[in-house]
């Protein structure tokens, strides 16, 4: 028998991070969504954005997969 132990650690999720999945948006979609929303929010920081992108997850049961662009953009600049 082998036995399971828990471990503890923490994790720090970096901006790229969230599009690593296969669950998320790829490169290229996520350089577009950005693009569009610094045009739509020229005020807001590339971290806020990537914020706002990572709450639109949540919101959305963890996954971004589903969703068009447009979509994210609209929620993500809700939250913006």
């Amino acid at each position: 028998e082998t036995s399971l132990q828990k471990t503890s650690y923490s994790y720090t999720i970096e901006p790229g991070d969230i599009f690593n999945s296969p669950y998320a948006l790829n490169l290229s979609s996520f350089t577009k969504l950005i693009k569009r929303l610094q045009a739509t929010h020229p005020e807001a920081s590339r971290d806020q954005m990537v914020e706002a992108i990572q709450q639109v997850r949540k919101n959305n049961k963890g996954m971004l997969c589903g969703l068009a662009i447009s979509t994210i953009e609209e929620r993500t600049s809700a939250i913006l």
